[in-house]
């Protein structure tokens, strides 16, 4: 250790985790299933690798991946929520007595 450098902090004791709420697995979980759906989809082309059924004069391998756009943005957005449930905010601990993040507004 050099001079006018702190020490650093304790270190917490195995298995303990202090300022870290409980993760809700089962959450998570579905939001990785959520998130693996299109992944699964569309890389499983012979499952659309066709021209019919058409819309709209565009063939299905088209208007299908074009309609995994606006699935994979809601799947996405679903398992973004659900992350942010299963993970309760932190509270913000100041050990020092001065503010938290972000100071006085």
């Amino acid at each position: 250790m050099t001079l006018g450098q702190n020490p650093p902090p304790p270190r917490p004791e195995p298995g303990a985790t202090p300022d870290v709420p409980p993760t809700d697995r089962g959450k998570m979980v579905l939001a990785g299933v959520l998130l693996m759906i299109p992944i699964i989809a569309l890389m499983w082309v012979p499952s659309y690798a066709k021209t019919d059924p058409e819309l709209f004069g565009f063939p299905f391998f088209f208007w299908y991946q074009f309609l995994w756009v606006f699935l994979c943005s809601g799947l996405t957005w679903t398992a973004y929520k659900l992350t942010l449930a299963a993970r309760p905010p932190r509270t913000p601990r100041a050990t020092d007595g001065s503010s938290t993040a972000g100071g006085d507004r």
